[in-house]
Formats: structure tokens, C-alpha cells, sequence
């Protein structure tokens, strides 16, 4: 069956409240849009455990830990991932470290949702993604799901995880319909969604769908493409990667972040210090232009990695060649592809 995006996140926050432990908080949870329809309407079922907060993210996500330090399973949401750096300290110095400190005497189970990726025009503030920040810190696991299946599979697990866990979601991916199945209990941590033999592009989120539009652009050329989505950024299931590199010898890396120190970054560094023997070529890297997001339009089209980029960057790699007779797909805005934004968010 098919279900969007925006219905596995609906169906598995509705049934995370069916247990009287589970509270949801963050600004938005309750107002008419509902987190992008993700809770639309639990409030009116669930008057006392879906509560808006004010913008005091720090307040609130430290609740949130008293909370399930106390036997509650809070679901704390931020509607764009940058204002979960306001919450930096909570998450980064208490939940992270909590059950360390002491000595696995305190459990600490929790989710916390965030949202990324460019809309109409967010500017600097409002169109980072923290998740290489987050990945880097022990104690806390981190989830970029790229569909509705990845959604129902570790949104439930989550559910039963005694540690603090980060799901970032890309805004761009709430329409979109996804072929879904029977709910995987032990979900994994990493997932080949396209086999082939030319070379391995290794994604996350919304660009696992860029390099799928990609790699079917190039079947008419003969280029063959493997696609791995990373899934689970703070732990990735690295064989995976490794397998696929030892058949194909060329890596392409597609992160919805910037590169310095990035997702990008440490994927390379595994390849390089496991074995670099594997590489026919150096591995390639796309990501975000390493500045502040622009607000026109006509320059966050140009800040985001798309198709075309993607397109080109295989084709270089595949062929070892920066001239060549393959076109390149006509420029298409990601944002007019996947979602026409008439704001607010």
C-alpha cells in the first residue's frame, strides 16, 4: 500500500498516545497545521498530553527530560531543526550523558523531532542541518528517515528505546506517497534501495530521492548505480558500504548538510581508514555551498545539491571524464518538484 510521508509520521504519533506515559511538546503540536499534519488533531483526542510551548526550547526540552526521567515517554518537536541549537545544552550535556553519569541507574527515553530543508525563502536561520552535531555525540542516536517505511519501522522502535533518540525530518518529503509494508521491529540501521555495479552513492534523506531520480536519468546512458541510504547517521550499518564499494570502486557521497566535518566527511574517513584499496577514484561529495543559506530563491536554488548536480558529479567519476556526450537533465528547483510552498512554514 501506499502512505505519505506526513501519515507514518500521523499514524505513529496517534499511536504512541494510546500509551497514557506518552506526551508530545513542542510549539505548533496543537495549532491548526499541526507539525505539517503530523499531529493534526491529537490534541482534540488527547487534551492533556499534546501541549504547545512557548519559545523557551531549552525550558521545555529540559521538562522533557524531567519528564522521562519520571516514567513518561516525551516526544519533543522543534518545526525547524535550528531551533533545537537553543536546546543545545539539555541535549548535548543532560540527555546524552544522563544514564553515563549514573551508572545505568536512570533510563532516559525520549524523542526528539526535528525538521529541516528549504521551503520559500528560510534564510540563515531557519535551513541548517545539525545532524553531523548531534552524530558526533556519544549517547545519542540519530535517524534521518527518506521514507514512509523507514518512518514506521523506527518511529515504533523508538518507542521502546530506554535512550534519548533524534529523528530529523526533511519538510520536503511530507507529500510524498512511499510503497509501504509490515512494520520491521529491528529496523536497519543502513539500506541498499537500488542495486547496480558502476558505482556506490551514499545518501541521506531527501537526496537518497534526488540520487534515485538520478540514477533512473542515467539507465538510458548505461550507467549503472548502487544507492545506500545511510538511515541511521550516528550509527551506520558500514558493511554495507564497504560491500557495495569492493563491487563498484567508486563512492559518491549526498548529504542535505554542508561538507567540513560533515556526514560526508565521515563516510571517507571509514572507507580510508578500513580500506582505501577499495577506491578506483577519489570519493566525491555533494552537499550544501559552505555559507549561510541565501533567501532569494534563484540563490537557494543554486545553495542545495539537486538531480543535476548529482548527475553530473556520477557521470565525472563514472567516466573519469569532464567532457562528454551525456546531457545533463534540465534544472529543476527541488523545491517546485517535491512541494509548492505558500508558507508559513
Amino acid at each position: 500500500m501506499e502512505m505519505s510521508y506526513r501519515e507514518a509520521l500521523y499514524q505513529v504519533m496517534n499511536n504512541a498516545l494510546t500509551d497514557p506515559r506518552t506526551i508530545i511538546v513542542g510549539q505548533g503540536v496543537s495549532d491548526p497545521k499541526g507539525i505539517f499534519g503530523t499531529t493534526l488533531g491529537l490534541v482534540d483526542k488527547y487534551p492533556d498530553r499534546v501541549i504547545d510551548a512557548p519559545l523557551a526550547e531549552e525550558g521545555i526540552t529540559g521538562i522533557c527530560i524531567g519528564a522521562a526521567l519520571n516514567g513518561l515517554y516525551p516526544i519533543n518537536t522543534h518545526m525547524r531543526a535550528d531551533f533545537s541549537l537553543v536546546a543545545a545544552n539539555q541535549i548535548i550535556n543532560l540527555a546524552a550523558k544522563y544514564r553515563y553519569m549514573f551508572n545505568s541507574n536512570f533510563e532516559l527515553p525520549m524523542m526528539i523531532r526535528m525538521v529541516i530543508g528549504r521551503s520559500w525563502g528560510q534564510g540563515a536561520q531557519h535551513s541548517q542541518s545539525p545532524q553531523s552535531i548531534f552524530s558526533h555525540i556519544p549517547g545519542l542516536t540519530v535517524v534521518m528517515p527518506a521514507s514512509s517505511q523507514s518512518i514506521l519501522d523506527w518511529y515504533t522502535w523508538a518507542l521502546h528505546y530506554n535512550n534519548p533518540i533524534i529523528f530529523i525530518e526533511h519538510r520536503l518529503l511530507y507529500d510524498i506517497k512511499f510503497l509501504v509494508g509490515e512494520i520491521n521491529p529491528y529496523p536497519l540501521n543502513t539500506t541498499i534501495v537500488r542495486e547496480g555495479k558502476d558505482i556506490t552513492i551514499v545518501a541521506t534523506s531527501i537526496m537518497v530521492l534526488e540520487a534515485i531520480r538520478a540514477a533512473k536519468y542515467l539507465e538510458q546512458y548505461g550507467i549503472d548505480c548502487e544507492i545506500i541510504d545511510l538511515n541511521c547517521i550516528s550509527h551506520p550499518g558500514w558493511g554495507d558500504v564497504l560491500n557495495s564499494l569492493s563491487k563498484t570502486g567508486k563512492l559518491l557521497v549526498a548529504d542535505t548538510s554542508w561538507l567540513p566535518f560533515g556526514v560526508a566527511a565521515e563516510v571517507s574517513r571509514i572507507v580510508c581508514e578500513v580500506n582505501p584499496f577499495l577506491l578506483k577514484a577519489p570519493i566525491v561529495s555533494l552537499g550544501m555551498k559552505f555559507t549561510t543559506c541565501p533567501t532569494a530563491k534563484a540563490l537557494e536554488d543554486i545553495f542545495y545539491p539537486n538531480q543535476r548536480d548529482l548527475v553530473k558529479a556520477i557521470i565525472k567519476l563514472v567516466t573519469g571524464k569532464n567532457i562528454h556526450s551525456i546531457p545533463l537533465p534540465d534544472e529543476t528547483s527541488m523545491a517546485d518538484l517535491y512541494k509548492k510552498f505558500k508558507g508559513p512554514f
